[in-house]
């Protein structure tokens, strides 16, 4: 029996998500082989993780634009098959600064995939079917980084690192020919002309400035050439922002960060992943190189914060109509830095479950906090003005993530220095923890100026608020 059309164009959709999803995470417990496999520092690797997440950051504005004007379709199989030449690229790299032109190379297939792909769904389906249509989007984004850490770490432990990338080729032709038979080519009749100075001063300035920041402490290039990438990557974006005011239609429009509820959600937001986008790069190389674990075993602990994220997930709805979105992500972000601080004191000794009910617990502060981060940043957004909305937290949120493997990289580079370490240690794990716990408490101010209505109608208290008036 044949699958409906709302069922089928979700699932082809899911699957290529999934595999970006996967991808994202499966790196991550392969960190300390690849070092090795590379003669590289293990902190040098943190290149491999911001190229991706830069690569997402500069072209997830245009992907949108690019859909409306070549069709969906097109666009998304380019994706596909961008991401697939990449993950190729990635298997065959022998080098740092291969793989980490790689793995740029790749998040450009992802940061058109993604977008891409959900606007596919949306276009595809109809309304009546679209709320049944998107559950199913929400698969990869939940058992992605579940099944990511485990599964790269049994690849590596038992097999080759490589085949982490080479497992994307036949998910890829599979994509490629299941979107070509199931789905339309739509265009928009009339679109907007693409911003190119915007987005070429966005890009320049985003690439610049992460890189610079990135390749800090000589990986790759000398710390002068690190300086100067930072500073025309700081001209660069003050340009854009010069740019920007002066165009009818703007890459990203900046004006909406007015918006008082937007603004909490990017601006609090960024600052709480800047602290736990460095959890990817720190746990691995704390319990591989610290603890001495194997690639397999850290993936099966790492995997434990996914976890809870799922199970909260669940009942995230339910708490913010409780409680409401201040109050929630005010205590909820409290509890999720100290959480995070509470990965620091980790050390050799301490019992594997312990480890995971931590780990557990933490995924599931994580999970509520960016569920109301994500919901609040649309709170007071006008429907036209949505997809400018979307691509400013889509920007910020990656970025923000980069900057966390680089604050990260940064204070656990430190900590070996002054602690006088040949080679990284446990002990140079806790301060690192500390910095980005730190950085991560640095949100809740934010929030606090939010009001207490704040998201009301969104989180379905606007009956109660109305009847307790």
């Amino acid at each position: 029996m044949a699958l409906p059309r709302t069922l089928v164009i979700p699932l082809i959709v899911a699957c290529a998500l999934f595999m970006e999803q996967m991808d994202s995470t499966v790196i991550s417990t392969s960190l300390p082989v690849l070092a090795v496999d590379m003669a590289v520092n293990p902190i040098s690797l943190k290149l491999a993780l911001t190229s991706y997440l830069l690569s997402l950051a500069v072209f997830i504005p245009i992907s949108g634009w690019m859909a409306d004007r070549f069709g969906a379709l097109t666009i998304f199989r380019s994706a596909i098959c961008v991401f697939m030449l990449g993950s190729i690229l990635c298997g065959v790299s022998q080098t740092l600064p291969q793989f980490v032109s790689a793995r740029f190379f790749q998040g450009i297939g992802g940061a058109m995939m993604v977008p891409v792909g959900r606007l596919v769904v949306l276009r595809s389906v109809e309304k009546v079917n679209l709320v049944k249509a998107l559950s199913y989007l929400t698969m990869p984004a939940m058992l992605g980084p579940v099944l990511g850490p485990p599964l790269g770490g049994f690849i590596t432990t038992y097999f080759h690192w490589r085949w982490i990338f080479f497992i994307n080729i036949p998910m890829s032709v599979l994509g490629l020919y299941l979107a070509t038979r199931f789905i339309a080519n739509t265009k928009e009749p009339l679109t907007a002309p693409l911003d190119w100075v915007g987005f070429i001063l966005s890009a320049l300035g985003c690439s610049l400035l992460m890189m610079g920041l990135a390749t800090a402490g000589r990986h790759l290039v000398s710390g002068d050439i690190s300086l100067a990438c930072v500073v025309l990557g700081i001209l660069s974006l003050v340009a854009y922002v010069w740019h920007a005011r002066r165009v009818a239609h703007p890459l990203i429009d900046l004006s909406l960060l007015r918006i008082q509820t937007l603004q909490a959600g990017v601006a609090g937001g960024s600052l709480f992943r800047l602290g736990i986008g460095a959890i990817p790069f720190l746990l691995p190389l704390m319990l591989q190189l610290g603890f001495g674990l194997t690639a397999f075993h850290s993936g099966l602990l790492t995997c434990a914060s996914a976890a809870g994220a799922m199970f909260m997930k669940s009942i995230a709805a339910k708490v913010l109509k409780r409680f409401g979105f201040r109050r929630v992500m005010i205590v909820n972000g409290t509890c999720g830095v100290i959480s995070l601080a509470a990965i620091g004191l980790f050390s050799q000794t301490t019992p594997y479950a312990v480890m995971m009910i931590v780990l557990l617990i933490g995924g599931c502060f994580r999970s509520l906090q960016f569920t109301s981060l994500n919901a609040i940043s649309y709170a007071d957004v006008d429907n036209h003005r949505l997809s400018q909305a979307t691509s400013i937290a889509s920007v910020a949120q990656q970025l923000s993530v980069g900057m966390g493997v680089v604050l990260g990289g940064f204070a656990l580079q430190t900590s070996n220095h002054w602690q006088g370490h040949p080679q990284l240690v446990a002990q140079d794990f806790w301060p690192a923890f500390l910095t980005v716990a730190l950085a991560a408490s640095c949100s809740i101010p934010l929030l606090r100026r939010l009001p207490d209505n704040a998201g009301a109608e969104l989180a379905g208290r606007q009956a109660r608020t109305e009847a307790a008036a």
